[in-house]
């Protein structure tokens, strides 16, 4: 345990350091296993340096310095400092990436429907079948192995999870359960971006655009406004309309007039096809008086 002149000496040599970064964050290490903390910390190093410390000691750090003060109110429960020249949304996109499957333990409610398929297990005949059939899965032995007869929702989103079915879904590799590190929030400059802002990366973006421009596309259509993004709809559309009159005017025009002597065949035809089917009825009744 630090004495309170080496907690004060500390605090004056880390908000020294602080000055020589432009990014500084808060990453909330809640519910993180420490393995993945870890993996983070090596996968990051020499760019991004990693500060833990309590509660009291952070905010005492944060607090001298005005611009960082801001991050004091998210140092709650466990969490981490980190030191980092990358852009706050590079930092944050580096940092969410990392995720981790988890098993299921005893009451712990499901974040999902769990769902267990039929097919063949790696599970070894003996006290496992017993455990699986207590989880209520359908298993047989089938050649020595263990098969799972038929497919089911072994737990529905929002249900707790037995100690039976964790058991079972441990046996069978299920992990349902996902941690990922994440940033609370980040200072650089005198900005301060939270989780929302931090969420506003390239793909955010670029989708938000793409929505908005379809709706204003579409409203711009609706009320007959040309610009250089819907001319073309408009002058196809002019076009079908003119087509579609010239036809029915029957105004011998380029682009109409081929139309209509195709128009003109497909009706000669069917003409010529009712007289050949009104001539063989006729002809019906004078075969049937010679067959007489």
């Amino acid at each position: 345990m630090m004495l309170k002149a080496e907690k004060v000496e500390y605090v004056k040599k880390i908000a020294k350091e602080l000055k020589s970064y432009k990014t500084v964050g808060v990453m909330s290490l809640e519910s993180v296993p420490d393995t993945l903390v870890q993996r983070v910390r090596n996968k990051m190093k020499p760019e991004v340096k990693f500060l833990v410390m309590r509660r009291s000691l952070a905010t005492r750090l944060l607090e001298s310095d005005p611009r960082l003060a801001k991050l004091a109110p998210y140092t709650t429960g466990n969490f981490a400092i980190l030191l980092s020249n990358k852009e706050p949304s590079e930092l944050n996109a580096i940092i969410s990436a990392n995720k981790m499957r988890l098993i299921a333990k005893p009451n712990q409610v499901s974040p999902s429907d769990i769902d267990i398929e039929s097919g063949e297990t790696s599970i070894a005949p003996g006290q496992a079948v017993t455990d699986m059939k207590a989880a209520g899965i359908d298993v047989q032995i089938v050649k020595g192995k263990v098969v799972i007869s038929k497919s089911k929702t072994l737990v529905k989103k929002g249900e707790k999870i037995s100690t039976a079915i964790s058991k079972a879904l441990k046996m069978l590799d299920v992990m349902p359960f996902e941690a990922g590190t994440k940033l609370k929030a980040v200072v650089q400059g005198d900005l301060l971006f939270n989780e929302v802002t931090l969420a506003v990366d390239t793909q955010f973006v670029t989708n938000e655009a793409t929505r908005n421009f379809l709706q204003a596309n579409a409203l711009a259509t609706q009320i007959g406004l040309v610009t250089r993004y819907n001319a073309g709809t408009f002058i196809r559309r002019a076009y079908l309309s003119a087509l579609g009159l010239g036809l029915e005017a029957e105004i011998y025009e380029p682009g109409i007039t081929d139309k209509l002597i195709a128009r003109a065949v497909r009706e000669a035809l069917s003409l010529n096809g009712m007289v050949r089917l009104g001539a063989s009825k006729a002809e019906e009744p004078k075969a049937e008086e010679q067959a007489k």
